[in-house]
């Protein structure tokens, strides 16, 4: 049975380094990354919900006196 010729393995790992090296550079500068929302300023925010002047009880089975 013949032996596994290792002796190019070196130098095929060592040119491979480099050249991965600018692949995954190039990869990742065209993945989109979150971007945080922008902070908007609670005074400017208008409340067009028309139920939030409105309150109303809620009357849960359990939340009633015991008799």
């Amino acid at each position: 049975m013949p032996q596994l010729d290792t002796s190019t393995w070196f130098t095929t790992i060592m040119t491979m380094l480099p050249t991965l090296y600018p692949i995954m550079q190039l990869k990742l500068l065209n993945t989109n990354h979150y971007q945080p929302p922008l902070t908007k300023n609670p005074s400017l925010q208008s409340h067009n919900n028309y139920w939030q002047p409105k309150w109303t009880k809620t009357c849960l089975p359990l939340s009633q006196p015991q008799q």
